[in-house]
């Protein structure tokens, strides 16, 4: 396949940021995936914003597309920075199969996802609820898949435990208190990220963290500190580049709304992360994550944060039984859930013929 692949390349749309999520995960599996027999061309809309601005990023957008004729566009857009008429125009009039990964589906569907799905071929969602909401709307080419490992970077590095218990994330929400009653328990803990002691980690060294400790958390909820992630890049860009304005405050104001009205916690790329890399991991319970992984056997589930600290008290004790349920979930990881299967399965369904080892 050539697959002609738009989304952020830089986290936030910040070079000084380093690589976004979408980049170390997506990119890099497409274009290892398979043998590596796919071509991938990018088109880094972020960075040629920052060059160019929004206007001549669309229009640049809409010329390569003619010019490589790639079998599919893969979008990633989690804001307004590509019109819409462009992507109508790739689709409709260029004929060219558009699929996009829309990440917010649990609390952004009304107030984004649905607005863009028409634009598209095909929709990919993680939310197990956004299907029935697709239909409702009469859009009918929508994917259900989720996050998954990319194995081609995520992998164990080491068996020798430097940490006992880690977390890597920022301290929104309750996290700050969470971290300190575990601590107080008289459990050493380490924390990294933006706002923490440790400040921010590197790609490479949090593979080490969550390959060398003894025990990984996931810490799922949001808080109003938490900025939906659109906003904060909508507002990266501005900073930077005048041509980019702000919408009608009405939209914010949804954003908002659709934001804190989020109730259900939802799976992370840090659940498969942490087991592709070998880790143990406890994590909050989520919708759905029992269709994933086997909580007692793969991975470690509570519900409180007395639960929590209980069940981290007793696998630093158990090794063996420890080691055996990260195992699990490696093995589960590597079997089931990478993004080359996803994406597999994705690309069969659409319609591209035997590609999918699954």
């Amino acid at each position: 396949m050539k697959i002609f692949y738009v989304a952020a390349k830089y986290d936030y749309g910040d070079p000084a940021r380093g690589h976004s999520f979408e980049h170390y995960n997506f990119y890099d599996s497409l274009v290892k995936m398979n043998g590596g027999e796919n071509e991938v061309v990018y088109f880094p809309f972020d960075e040629i914003i920052l060059k160019y601005g929004k206007e001549k990023m669309n229009k640049k957008l809409l010329e390569t597309v003619v010019a490589e004729e790639p079998d599919l566009c893969f979008f990633i857009l989690t804001g307004e920075q590509i019109k819409k008429e462009t992507v109508k125009k790739i689709t409709h009039q260029q004929k060219i199969i558009t699929l996009n990964w829309f990440c917010d589906d649990s609390w952004r569907f009304d107030n984004f996802s649905k607005y863009w799905a028409p634009f598209f071929s095909w929709v990919v969602t993680t939310d197990y609820e956004a299907i029935k909401k697709y239909q409702k709307i009469g859009y009918k080419n929508a994917i259900k898949s989720q996050w998954a490992c990319n194995h081609f970077l995520y992998r164990p590095v080491s068996s020798k435990k430097r940490c006992d218990v880690a977390f890597i994330g920022q301290p929104h929400s309750n996290r700050v208190e969470i971290v300190e009653k575990i601590k107080n328990s008289g459990i050493k803990i380490e924390t990294w990220g933006k706002g923490w002691p440790n400040g921010r980690i590197s790609q490479e060294d949090m593979i080490k963290v969550f390959s060398e400790s003894k025990i990984n958390l996931n810490l799922s909820k949001g808080s109003l500190s938490n900025i939906p992630r659109s906003l904060m890049r909508i507002l990266l860009e501005r900073s930077k580049n005048k041509r980019v304005r702000f919408r009608n405050p009405k939209y914010w104001i949804g954003e908002f709304k659709s934001f804190l009205g989020k109730k259900r916690n939802q799976i992370k790329g840090r659940n498969f992360e942490i087991l592709g890399c070998g880790g143990f991991l406890i994590t909050e319970k989520a919708n759905d994550i029992k269709s994933y992984y086997e909580s007692g056997k793969e991975i470690i589930t509570y519900e409180s944060l007395g639960d929590l600290i209980k069940k981290i008290k007793y696998y630093l004790k158990n090794e063996k039984e420890r080691e055996k349920i990260a195992m699990a979930g490696y093995e589960r990881t590597l079997k089931e859930h990478t993004y080359e299967k996803r994406f597999n399965k994705i690309f069969k369904t659409i319609g591209f013929g035997d590609t999918a080892n699954i």
